[in-house]
């Protein structure tokens, strides 16, 4: 069953109207092919209108859609024989981060990204995303496996953020952000990122330290939520939608301050609509943005990654 957002209901119901004329077409008492085709090519005009427009509070809506494609969906569309790999070597293993070793395009690559689930019980399963202490060492320890080893390094972010509980800070979350920070731009190997849905702070930036970083059409990137920036500044969440105005969240905002390389366009009505061809165009994009980091060495990709994050902030102040 196909989830509406609230913006979406006057899609919704048309949608809806299409749908009972060809339940009543599929029983043979009569033909309403005719009316089907006019409703359904004035859905599909409502369908890009709407998302021609899209204010950036929509857009983190759509960013956090419940049917769009989780980075574990990715992973199956876009590598091959993927073994996974688990545990920071300290504590403990951490479902929201995920991660492993496969095959992209032919080359032997190392694969992470934050996963969010996709029903209750998954989601319980990987904490909604959000990372703890061990979920940033484990990714600081699969960035250190790929240089070691020398391989391509590619992640899939979708977070709200690190997880804010008190056990996490006690672990040292901040430290373990930090480091895999560090290790991103420290790895001696290609690496690209991309941003499928949410980029919540720190918890996304861990994991997106990268050569090149790329956003979906409808994905957003932010130090902080909506809803946080609100609740900090007017003491009310309800003013999400503003906060998200002056946030600056979205992918087009991001790559007219260059903060980031490349927006991938999804398919009209978002990535949820049409997952297959949506996990294609990333993965053209992924592939444009490795294939010339292939035939760099270690000492220009350090050197370059390292001085493109320094460069962001002449870029904002700007």
């Amino acid at each position: 069953m196909r989830h509406f957002l609230d913006f979406e209901k006057p899609l919704a119901e048309l949608e809806g109207k299409i749908e009972e004329l060809r339940r009543t077409t599929d029983t043979g008492s009569v033909d309403l092919a005719e009316e089907v085709g006019t409703l359904q090519a004035k859905a599909e005009k409502l369908l890009a209108s709407t998302y021609s427009k899209l204010t950036p509070w929509q857009k983190a809506l759509v960013a956090r859609h419940p049917d769009r494609p989780k980075c574990l969906d990715y992973v199956r569309a876009l590598i091959d024989d993927f073994m996974p790999l688990a545990g920071d070597r300290a504590f403990a293993e951490d479902a929201a981060v995920i991660g492993g070793i496969g095959r992209f395009r032919g080359h032997s690559v190392v694969v992470m990204g934050t996963e969010k689930g996709t029903d209750t019980e998954s989601r319980v399963k990987h904490n909604f995303g959000m990372a703890k202490p061990e979920g940033y060492r484990k990714a600081r320890r699969l960035m250190e496996l790929a240089g070691r080893f020398g391989l391509p390094i590619l992640s899939f972010v979708d977070t709200s953020g690190a997880f804010p509980g008190i056990e996490a800070e006690a672990r040292g979350q901040a430290e373990a952000i930090a480091r895999a920070i560090e290790a991103g731009l420290d790895a001696p190997v290609p690496f690209v990122a991309t941003i499928i849905g949410e980029g919540g702070s720190g918890g996304a930036i861990a994991l997106a330290a990268a050569d090149r970083v790329l956003m979906l059409e409808h994905s957003i990137y932010s130090v902080i939520s909506p809803e946080g920036c609100a609740s900090i500044l007017w003491r009310d969440a309800a003013q999400a939608s503003t906060a998200a105005d002056a946030l600056k969240l979205t992918a087009q905002d991001l790559s007219r301050l260059q903060l980031i390389d490349a927006v991938v366009p999804e398919p009209v009505g978002g990535a949820q609509r049409d997952p297959a061809a949506a996990m294609r165009a990333v993965a053209d994009k992924v592939w444009s943005s490795l294939e010339p980091l292939l035939a760099q060495d270690a000492v220009t990709l350090r050197a370059r990654r390292r001085e493109k994050f320094l460069e962001m902030g002449k870029h904002g102040i700007a």
